[in-house]
């Protein structure tokens, strides 16, 4: 492993760790709502977004993780752990997302001229975008929630069919038994 690997696995485990350790009082509470409606059958819906504005931020997503040879963030449904967390534990948030849309179909319409979604751009043309606004704090909270929630439990509305985790080969047991490998204490070589 390089020093730029390493930095940037370094940053990564530091910005959720932060993250998580402001935000857990609201984490548990979205917990709680994300088991009630898992546990309820129902298809997830939608409560903050509009259909226009998820779009937006299911095409958004896909860019931050996209699909290749393995499921991106539209296969692991991130759109839906977004619009939870909006209206749960980062509802402080919604201000964010709401201007940094029309911020969006702003710089739509000022580099593609004709052009109002970014959802509606070439694969080129959204890259071309996103490298315009990746400094700014609406780009930065969409790609924070579209990581930690293609690795979130599923419960929470993202991680569809624990796509994340397979992806990094996450066993889906939160307690395991011992041995959990090989042990060499009494090995006489």
């Amino acid at each position: 492993m390089n020093n730029e690997d390493s930095s940037r696995r370094s940053f990564l485990g530091a910005s959720v760790s932060a993250w998580l350790a402001t935000s857990w009082p609201g984490i548990l509470a979205a917990q709680n709502h994300a088991h009630k409606v898992a546990q309820s059958g129902q298809p997830a819906k939608l409560e903050f977004f509009s259909p226009e504005q998820a779009a937006e931020i299911d095409a958004l997503a896909a860019q931050i993780i996209p699909t290749d040879d393995t499921p991106g963030a539209r296969e692991a449904r991130i759109l839906y752990f977004i619009d939870r967390a909006l209206t749960t534990f980062d509802h402080d948030k919604q201000v964010v997302y709401t201007q940094g849309l029309r911020d969006l179909e702003g710089k739509t319409r000022e580099l593609f001229a004709g052009n109002t979604r970014f959802s509606a751009l070439s694969s080129a043309q959204q890259i071309q975008l996103l490298t315009a606004i990746e400094k700014t704090e609406f780009f930065n909270q969409v790609r924070l929630h579209t990581i930690v929630g293609f690795f979130a439990n599923p419960e929470y509305g993202g991680n569809y069919n624990e796509i994340g985790w397979k992806l990094i080969g996450f066993e889906d047991k939160f307690s395991f038994q011992p041995p959990f490998g090989y042990y060499d204490r009494d090995y006489k070589g």
